[in-house]
């Protein structure tokens, strides 16, 4: 453990020492794959699906605010939408405007969990996300978490449609809306997504603030094993195709990443759990206090020995 915390606490410190290098090239990093995971899903415009533009716009994200990212993000999957069809480049601008409102109103500043939820489905790791949102953030984040899932979604109908919406040209644009509308609208699987993930964050955020020992670790798993049930209850009663092997592997290994973030972020000691009671003129204050696990600097004793002629 003492390893493991030293090389925790050095590679704090190799990032508070290069944060003003480190963060433009995560953001590039991130700016990147997002990209290059939305060229290869659409792909269907041929002018962004350039690896040169890519290269360039995920330069340009490097050193703009996160928000950028998610916009630019957008423009490229309208983009890739309107090469399959305008009417279907209309219905996700529509609903792109109407998840941005929600967004810049509610949680403007979880841009990460917009963009890396999307991700984490294709590592098949989704449910990192809202156990992750829980921990760090408020209940205002389900927004969020709710945008990401419905961004995956998106890209998933376009991707798996696009042949069928393209040869719908003979029947005029009415068909074209009505198929597009309907089929995200009906996707019965996107719904029970969103409300699981929505619990789970809940949960997750409700139990890791009580005072109780280990409230973390009994938080994490608690949604997990709430997610599960949730998607399996609602795999049961529409249907919706979810794997259940690959859901349970995906919440093992979900969990494993989560213990490892919560080393980096929460490690404490509860075995010197200390309360503590004080006064002041208007209250009394009853305070339960958690020491973290650091791990501090050694100190070398030089001796200098001089010999005696």
């Amino acid at each position: 453990m003492s390893s493991l915390l030293e090389l925790r606490e050095k590679l704090r410190n190799f990032y508070s020492r290069n944060e003003a290098y480190l963060l433009p090239f995560v953001k590039f990093l991130l700016a990147l794959l997002t990209l290059n995971v939305l060229n290869m899903n659409l792909g269907y415009m041929t002018k962004i699906n350039s690896p040169i533009l890519v290269l360039i716009v995920a330069l340009m994200c490097s050193f703009l605010p996160m928000n950028t990212l998610v916009i630019v993000s957008a423009v490229f999957v309208v983009g890739h939408c309107y090469a399959v069809s305008m009417e279907c480049a209309i219905v996700i601008v529509g609903v792109f405007l109407l998840m941005f409102l929600l967004y810049y109103r509610f949680s403007p500043k979880d841009t990460l969990i917009v963009v890396l939820l999307p991700l984490c489905f294709g590592m098949k790791i989704p449910l990192l996300m809202p156990i992750v949102v829980g921990l760090l953030c408020g209940p205002a984040s389900v927004i969020s978490v709710s945008c990401g899932v419905v961004v995956y979604y998106v890209i998933k109908y376009i991707s798996a449609n696009a042949s069928v919406i393209t040869s719908l040209d003979v029947d005029g644009s009415v068909a074209k809306f009505r198929y597009v509308i309907d089929g995200l609208i009906n996707d019965k699987a996107m719904v029970i997504v969103i409300f699981s993930f929505c619990v789970t964050t809940i949960i997750v955020y409700i139990i890791r603030r009580l005072s109780i020992d280990h409230a973390w670790t009994i938080a994490m798993f608690v949604g997990a094993v709430t997610n599960v049930i949730v998607l399996l209850v609602g795999n049961l009663m529409y249907e919706t195709g979810f794997s259940v092997l690959s859901l349970v592997l995906g919440t093992i290994v979900a969990l494993a990443v989560a213990k490892v973030f919560q080393f980096f972020v929460f490690n404490v000691d509860y075995t010197r759990t200390e309360y503590v009671q004080f006064e002041d003129d208007e209250y009394y204050y009853y305070v339960k206090a958690v020491p973290k696990n650091t791990m501090t600097k050694s100190r070398h004793t030089v001796k200098k020995i001089t010999s005696v002629l």
